[in-house]
C-alpha cells in the first residue's frame, strides 16, 4: 500500500484541478480571442478568468487582495519595482493598492484565474491567530495547497459556492497566507472599521457622508481613516468607490451599457466612471465589454 505525504497530496490535488480546468475549450486554445470571463459574484467577492497574448493590463491598482493561479503559458507583471515571472500551477499574490500591471509572457499566450478578496473578509481568521493581515513578499509562490484552494474557491465559472463552504476555504486561504508571511505581528483589528464596510456596501448607489460613517462606527473622521488604512489599506471613499466598480463590471458583463452601469453603480456620468475604471482596472470599460461579450459570443 502506497503511503503519500500531506505535501504530495497537495500537489496532486492541485495538479487535478488545473488539469481539470484545462478541459475547458476556454483553456485549450491558444488560437482565440483574447477575453475575460466574469463569475457570478459571491458576497463582494469577484471571480475570474482570462486569456491574453500580449499586454493584457496597464499598470493599476485594487484594494483587495489579487490572488491567482496561471492555467497555462507564461504570466509576467511588474510589481514593486521587478518584472515578475509565472509559470503554469505557480500562485499569485498581489496585495491591497500595489501598483501593477499584466500580460503574456510569450507569444503562445497566457490563461490565468484570479480571485479577488477585500482585505476584511481575512479579518476573522488572521483575529483568531493574533495576526494583522498578511503580507508576503513573493508575489509568485510554488505552493500547490494554496493553488488548490484558490481553485476550489473560484470552481467553476458559471455557479455559485454555498457560503458556509465559501467561509471555510477563505479562512483556509488567510492561514496559507499567513504561513507565507513569516514573522507575527500584533493585532489590530478594529469592528468600527467593518461595520463601515457594511454600510459603504450597502449604500453604493448614493452620496454618503462622513458624518453618516461616524454616527454608524462611533469613530470621528480622522481616526476612522487612520483605522482604514491601518487595516485595509485603503481610505472609506476609495472602498466606496472601488465597490461601485465592482458593481459597473457585473452589469457590463451582464450586457448593460456603460452609460446605464455607471448610473446605476452610484457614478455622475459615464465619463466619471472611465477615469476611475483605468486608474484601477488597467483598462477602459469599453475593452473590458468587448473581452467580456467575447465569452458571451
Amino acid at each position: 500500500m502506497q503511503v503519500f505525504s500531506r505535501e504530495k497530496a497537495a500537489d496532486h490535488s492541485a495538479a487535478n484541478a488545473i488539469a481539470g480546468a484545462l478541459d475547458d475549450p476556454l483553456e485549450r486554445s491558444c488560437e482565440e480571442k483574447d477575453r475575460i470571463v466574469v463569475a457570478p459574484e459571491l458576497a463582494g467577492i469577484e471571480r475570474i478568468e482570462a486569456r491574453f497574448r500580449g499586454k493584457g493590463f496597464e499598470p493599476h491598482r485594487h484594494d483587495t487582495y489579487a490572488l491567482g493561479v496561471t492555467m497555462a503559458g507564461i504570466q509576467t507583471f511588474r510589481y514593486r519595482g521587478e518584472a515578475r515571472f509565472s509559470q503554469p500551477g505557480n500562485v499569485i499574490v498581489l496585495h491591497p493598492d500595489e501598483l501593477h500591471d499584466g500580460g503574456a509572457g510569450t507569444e503562445e499566450g497566457l490563461t490565468y484565474r484570479m480571485i479577488y478578496i477585500p482585505p476584511e473578509r481575512f479579518l476573522p481568521a488572521t483575529a483568531g491567530r493574533g495576526r494583522t493581515l498578511p503580507f508576503v513578499a513573493a508575489p509568485v509562490v510554488d505552493d500547490p495547497r494554496l493553488a488548490g484552494l484558490l481553485l476550489d474557491a473560484i470552481g467553476s465559472m458559471d455557479e455559485t459556492i454555498e457560503p458556509l463552504k465559501l467561509d471555510e476555504i477563505v479562512g483556509e486561504i488567510a492561514s496559507a497566507l499567513l504561513d507565507h508571511a513569516g514573522a507575527p505581528q500584533a493585532r489590530a483589528g478594529r469592528p468600527e472599521v467593518q461595520r463601515a464596510c457594511d454600510f459603504l456596501r450597502g449604500n453604493l448607489s448614493r452620496q454618503v457622508g462622513s458624518a453618516e460613517l461616524e454616527a454608524v462606527t462611533g469613530l470621528d473622521r480622522f481616526a476612522l481613516s487612520r483605522q482604514f488604512r491601518q487595516l485595509l489599506g485603503t481610505s472609506p471613499h476609495r472602498y466606496l468607490v472601488m465597490r461601485r466598480l465592482e458593481r459597473a463590471k457585473a452589469l457590463i458583463t451582464a450586457g448593460e451599457t456603460i452609460a446605464e452601469a455607471a448610473f446605476a453603480s452610484g457614478f455622475a456620468d459615464q465619463a466619471h466612471l472611465n477615469r476611475h475604471f483605468k486608474k484601477a482596472l488597467g483598462m477602459t470599460p469599453g475593452r473590458f465589454a468587448a473581452l467580456a461579450a467575447g465569452h458571451r459570443n
